[in-house]
Formats: structure tokens, C-alpha cells, sequence
């Protein structure tokens, strides 16, 4: 893929890495990055084949420093050109949600705005000791749209989410950590290997299981009561081969081989 690309993809074994590609600009989001990580994030979704995807910024000096401001004379002038640039970028945050692989956000530096939502949706987020999050769009006097907010407000809950858009303060990784906005805090140098390894963990257990995980993970964030066929669910995977191949290789005390079968 030419390294010109605004999203770059690489593939090794069950694991793909997603690249925020625009170091020049600190990996600022413009629309063309947002048109192309849904689309990514579609097309890796629908691959059986896959296991884990990680998520993380070109270079080591930012994740994603939040919008293209430049951008915005051209394409988020007014509200008229703001709601279809908008509806694309919730097009992509479900596209995210709705990935049916486990997700790991990658971050070293800035992340910040929608870089920070990137990783909010994100299952996992391992973060750089430097690394620095927030959401400073009320000098911007801008809003995040409720698409844009609700992965936010899920993983650190109404208050902390309107302690940083409303302070629009920057928090580093030691604060970010003590709030629920990162899973994990490592020492720079070392936030790539950890990424990884985190991603080989998940890829070596069994793919019907960590998508049923998620899948729930997602269903009890609904209020409704569940119904006895989504109880029921929950005992279909006795009855897959990634069950007998895991009982067996338990037994013999060996390492199970999925099929995601």
C-alpha cells in the first residue's frame, strides 16, 4: 500500500494493524481519513480470517491530534456543510462499534478530540507514559455530537466526560489511566511490543468466544431485558468446534488451535 495512503493496512498472521497515516500533521483527521477507516474498518470486519486489529498513529508523536482545523473553511464552514461530514464520521464510529473483532488502540502521544473518540471505541487501549488525552473543542465552540460522545461517556461515565469537555483540559497517561480512559500505561519505548503482545493474546484464544464477548459486552450497555433466544445464546458456543478443540487441548495439556469454527 503506498505510504501516501491518509489509512494504511498491514496484515501479520491473524492480526491487522491500522496506521493513521499523517505524521506531517500529527495524524490530524481530515475527511478523507474518516471516509477510509470505515471502509477499512468494514472490510476487516467482514474477514473470518482475522483475529485482532490494532489501531494506532503514524510516527510516535501523536495517535491523532484531534480534526484538521484547515480543513474546515472548505468542508465545516457552516451547519449546511457540517451535518454530512458529520453523519460520515458517525458512519465510522459505528462501523468501529460494530466490529465484530477485538480492537486495540496503539497510542503514543497526542490523543486528543477525535483521536480520543478513535480510541474510546477502541476494546483496549494501551498508552505511552508521555502520551496526552483530552477534548479542548469548547475553544473551538464546538460540540461532540451525541454519536461522537456516547463511547466516550460509556467508558469513563457522564461526569469525567464533562469534566474534559467542559475544562477542556489535557490529561497525561498516569491521569487518563486513574479515570478508565486507557486499559494500560507502559513505558514509551515499550507501548509497540505491549500493543502487540496484547493483540497475540487475544488472537490465541477462541474467535467465536471473544465475538460473543463482545457482542454481550455491547447488549448489556442496552437497558431492555433480555430475551430467552439472547439467553439462550450464551450456551450456543457448547456447541461449536472451537469448544472441542479447547476441552481437548486442555486435557492434554497442550495449546488449542482454533478454527473460529
Amino acid at each position: 500500500m503506498p505510504e501516501s495512503e491518509p489509512i494504511l493496512v498491514y496484515r501479520e498472521d491473524a492480526i491487522a494493524t491500522i496506521v493513521l497515516n499523517r505524521p506531517e500533521r500529527l495524524n490530524a483527521l481530515n475527511k478523507a481519513m474518516w471516509r477510509r477507516l470505515g471502509e477499512v474498518m468494514r472490510e476487516l470486519s467482514a474477514d473470518e480470517a482475522l483475529r485482532c486489529i490494532v489501531v494506532r498513529g503514524a510516527g510516535d508523536k501523536a495517535f491523532a491530534a484531534g480534526a484538521d482545523i484547515a480543513e474546515f473553511a472548505k468542508e465545516r464552514a457552516d451547519s449546511r456543510q457540517a451535518k454530512p461530514y458529520g453523519n460520515l464520521i458517525h458512519e465510522t464510529m459505528q462501523a468501529l462499534a460494530r466490529c465484530r473483532h477485538p480492537t486495540v488502540a496503539m497510542i503514543r502521544g497526542a490523543c486528543v478530540g477525535g483521536g480520543l473518540e478513535i480510541a474510546a471505541m477502541c476494546d483496549l487501549r494501551v498508552a505511552g507514559e508521555s502520551s496526552r488525552f483530552g477534548a479542548p473543542i469548547k475553544n473551538l465552540g464546538l460540540v461532540m455530537a451525541y454519536a461522537e460522545m456516547a463511547p466516550l461517556v460509556r467508558l469513563v461515565g457522564p461526569a469525567v466526560a464533562l469534566e474534559l469537555l467542559l475544562e477542556g483540559r489535557i490529561v497525561d497517561a498516569a491521569e487518563a489511566k486513574a479515570i478508565g480512559l486507557v486499559s494500560r500505561v507502559v513505558p514509551d519505548d515499550e507501548v509497540a511490543r505491549e500493543a502487540r503482545a496484547t493483540a497475540e493474546r487475544i488472537a490465541d484464544g477462541a474467535p467465536l468466544a471473544a465475538r460473543w464477548h463482545k457482542k454481550f459486552a455491547r447488549r448489556l450497555q442496552d437497558p431492555a431485558p433480555l430475551s430467552a433466544a439472547e439467553l439462550d445464546e450464551c450456551f450456543d458456543c457448547f456447541d461449536s468446534e472451537d469448544f472441542r478443540i479447547g476441552y481437548a487441548a486442555f486435557l492434554a495439556k497442550q495449546k488449542p488451535n482454533f478454527t473460529g469454527k
